[in-house]
Order: C-alpha cells, then sequence, then structure tokens
C-alpha cells in the first residue's frame, strides 16, 4: 500500500487521504493478528491440562536476516505472556523448558544427541540406531518426555 503515496506531494490532501488508508491496513492487520494469537493461546489453556514451551533465544536468531521478518511478525513474547496468564485462569499447567535442552538433537528412540543439525534438516537421522521421524515430531516427544 506504500505505492498510494508515491506520486503525491508532501502535505497535499491527496497525500494525507493515502496516508489515512495506509494506517488503516495496517491497523486491519495488527487486529487480525492480536485476534489470532489470543484465540490460539485460549485454545492451547482451555483445551490441554499441560502446555510445554522452550524459552527460545529470540535475539539470536534475529541474526538470520533471513528469518528475522517471520520470528518478529510472530510475537513470541506476547504468545509466551498471554499463554502463561491463561494457564492460571483455566488451570493448566504451563511448563517451560530452558533453551539449551536439545529437545531436536537427541533421538527420542535410544537417547542419543547428534552433535549438528541444521535448520535445513527437517527429518531426524539417528546415525546410532537408524530411527528416523520429523524433526518436529521428535522436539514435541522429547518434551513431552520431560513432564511424564
Amino acid at each position: 500500500m506504500q505505492w498510494l503515496n508515491r506520486n503525491k506531494l508532501i502535505g497535499s490532501a491527496n497525500w494525507r487521504k493515502a496516508q489515512v488508508q495506509i494506517a488503516r491496513l495496517h491497523r486491519k492487520i495488527a487486529n487480525i493478528r492480536k485476534n489470532t494469537l489470543h484465540q490460539l493461546t485460549t485454545l492451547l489453556a482451555k483445551n490441554h491440562g499441560t502446555v510445554i514451551i522452550e524459552d527460545l533465544n529470540v535475539s539470536g536468531m534475529l541474526a538470520n536476516h533471513k528469518l528475522a521478518k517471520a520470528i518478529v511478525d510472530m510475537g513470541f513474547f506476547e504468545f509466551r505472556r498471554q499463554l502463561t496468564y491463561k494457564c492460571k485462569l483455566s488451570g493448566s499447567k504451563l511448563v517451560m523448558v530452558a533453551r539449551w535442552f536439545p529437545s531436536s538433537k537427541t533421538c527420542f528412540n535410544c537417547g542419543t544427541n547428534k552433535e549438528t543439525l541444521t535448520l535445513k534438516q527437517r527429518v531426524f537421522e539417528c546415525g546410532h540406531c537408524g530411527f528416523v521421524i520429523d524433526r518436529d515430531l521428535n522436539a514435541a516427544i522429547n518434551l513431552s518426555k520431560i513432564v511424564s
């Protein structure tokens, strides 16, 4: 929408109208994000007895310029803040896992740790027992083992 102001004289009436239109669009997008975040955190807190989340190094992830925009758009801190108070209200348990816990690198089948795992590797293959599983599913199973 920024193209609306491309050929307008700064301070003119049409420039002001375009500024208002751009502001409305930004407000609409922000409201959609807020609403989605509220709906997701409410769903998690009400429908699950235990919610496990990782304490991620967001500032470190922002150093990757390819992921930075998507990470900032997610609003991780707001997600965590809302989930914390909504879990207290609904009586569910929120478990925070330390950022150093190797949930993605540990084989849930045999328990051995992989030394390196890049973001490009979407499938976890254990070199010790030969077990193959989706990387995110492996991490979720490892996190669920912490609580039980």
